[in-house]
């Protein structure tokens, strides 16, 4: 055991408590059917939780962890601090990239060597605890060799090292069982069309997208491949826009039957979305895979990656979550970090652990609110003209036959109510 949460003990559902504790998460809680672990299916972000310095784009590293620097010993630190976090909030999943957890090499051959060294320490610790693997990620966008894509790059030799390193992740995660395999393309894109040929760079991610399903499916993981959407920031435009764009990426390279997304909350906000609306739309496509849970700073233009603490706002998400079916490899990953003036260990529990309770809180509005059933009623009631035999031969026929109709019947529709403020009455009756 390290001493980096000394004095802090494990927290517990006690909504009148004092203290650190679950107000409105109670792991245990049977709702719709299913204990609310098993359908919230919390995980932590490695990368956020223990590698992140506390920089912005103003300013550099405030926190002073003991695990920060390049050694071996240093990262099986941080992995020992990270259990100890998983047991402290009693998550059943976390996440992580390949460079949150080993230490750059001086090669390929020395990162994977520290890479394969820490997976089997990681996977010892995974052996007394909990906490197992919701799924893991290849980092393609922080070091210089990727400033100008890793799929996508002008250069063949990166592309290669892209492919590579995301063979070693997807065997890492086969192995430590994770249950999912995520690609995010923090710089598949461009600053400027005038060195950019975009017909090129589709075409290179296409192919790099596609090997990566043939790989999954050659080794046996039966994991879900996830794509996670992000509109810019760092790049100008990056081609997985939102998810309608990466439905279309995936349509044209023929791969919508073996990938679905991962919708990141400040992502969606980012791409002029809600949240709910990249859910539903990834939903009604067939593509709804798993959610990076955060928020942004809507005062602020980046995308400020904050704990979530609007529980209307996660009320809908979770609605649509629940509509979709609910996560059956998926989860709810809070890539999320502190503010880079929250130094103290107690900061990254209680950050966690009011998420949790907003989490907590927003779907068990959800659930009450699908299981009222009103607003899908309302709903149903408004499309109901189309489920008449005549209506549905309208969309088989032509614009002649249904103008000869509308002249022949003597049609003259008038408009009705959308009710969109009922609408939203009856949503605040439950948040």
């Amino acid at each position: 055991m390290t001493d980096f949460f000394k004095d802090i003990s494990p927290l517990s559902y006690d909504p009148d408590g004092a203290g650190l504790a679950f107000r409105h998460y109670n792991p245990d809680e049977v709702v719709a059917g299913k204990r609310m672990e098993d359908h919230l299916r919390f995980a932590v972000a490695y990368w956020h939780s223990f590698a992140w310095p506390g920089g912005d784009p103003f300013g550099g590293q405030t926190f002073d962890r003991p695990w920060f620097g390049d050694t071996m010993d240093l990262a099986r630190l941080k992995a020992d601090v990270a259990f100890e976090m998983f047991d402290l909030l009693n998550v059943p999943f976390f996440c992580w990239h390949d460079a949150d957890i080993r230490p750059e090499g001086d090669s390929f051959a020395e990162s994977l060597r520290n890479f394969e060294e820490i997976v089997d320490y990681l996977m010892d610790k995974m052996e007394s605890s909990k906490t197992k693997l919701l799924w893991g990620t290849a980092n393609l966008f922080s070091h210089r060799r990727f400033m100008s894509g890793a799929a996508t790059n002008p250069d063949p030799e990166i592309f290669a090292w892209s492919a590579a390193t995301v063979k070693n992740c997807i065997d890492a995660t086969h192995k430590m069982g994770g249950q999912n395999y995520v690609l995010w393309g923090g710089r598949e894109g461009y600053e400027t069309l005038l060195n950019t040929n975009l017909k090129r760079e589709r075409q290179q991610a296409g192919r790099f997208l596609q090997m990566a399903v043939e790989y999954k499916h050659k080794i046996g993981f039966k994991g879900a491949i996830l794509v996670e959407p992000k509109p810019q920031e760092p790049s100008k435009h990056q081609y997985d826009f939102d998810v309608a764009t990466v439905y279309g990426f995936l349509k044209e390279f023929g791969l919508e039957g073996e990938v679905q997304m991962n919708i990141e909350q400040g992502h969606a906000i980012l791409a002029g979305h809600s949240f709910e609306h990249e859910l539903a739309l990834a939903s009604s496509l067939g593509i709804f895979g798993s959610i990076d849970m955060n928020r942004n700073d809507y005062q602020s233009g980046w995308d400020t990656d904050q704990f979530p603490n609007n529980v209307p706002e996660v009320a809908l998400a979770y609605y649509e979550v629940l509509k979709a079916g609910g996560f059956t490899t998926g989860g709810t990953n809070f890539d999320a970090k502190l503010r880079r003036q929250s130094l103290d260990p107690v900061d990254l529990i209680a950050g966690h652990a009011g998420a949790m309770d907003v989490c907590a809180r927003g779907f068990k509005a959800a659930a009450a609110m699908l299981e009222d059933g009103t607003l899908e009623e309302m709903r149903a009631e408004r499309y109901a003209g189309w489920d008449s035999s005549d209506s549905t031969a309208m969309l088989n026929s032509d614009f002649a036959s249904i103008a000869a109709q509308v002249e022949a019947n003597g049609i003259n529709p008038q408009p009705r109510s959308g009710r969109q403020e009922i609408l939203e009455n009856i949503v605040n009756r439950f948040v």
